[in-house]
């Protein structure tokens, strides 16, 4: 019987989140959860060899191998710089409803 790790794999979008809970054989690479995630399938604007992959936020390679329990997390480039999207924020007079009380 091979030996398994058990992994999760997570990606973000800019409309919808997927996460996935996989059983993959010791010596499995963060690339081959990416694929076994099918990612690729449900996101396919998105070139997943390309985006940076990180374990637990610490950049790897795809090369990297998994042990139990990581958590591979794909990045995209963000649509808008955080601080920046706070300043405009703070520049528009309209109030936001999500913070009305």
């Amino acid at each position: 019987m091979t030996e398994t790790i058990t992994v999760e794999v997570v990606f973000v979008a800019p409309d919808s989140q997927a996460f996935h809970e996989l059983e993959l054989s010791l010596g499995a690479t963060v690339s081959d959860a990416i694929a076994l995630a099918g990612l690729a399938e449900d996101y396919p604007e998105f070139s997943f060899t390309d985006l940076p992959v990180g374990i637990w936020g610490r950049l790897v390679a795809l090369e990297q191998q998994l042990q139990g329990g990581d958590r591979v997390e794909v990045y995209r480039e963000l649509l808008v710089d955080p601080m920046e999207a706070r300043r405009l924020r703070a520049l528009d007079p309209t109030p936001d409803p999500s913070e009305s009380h």
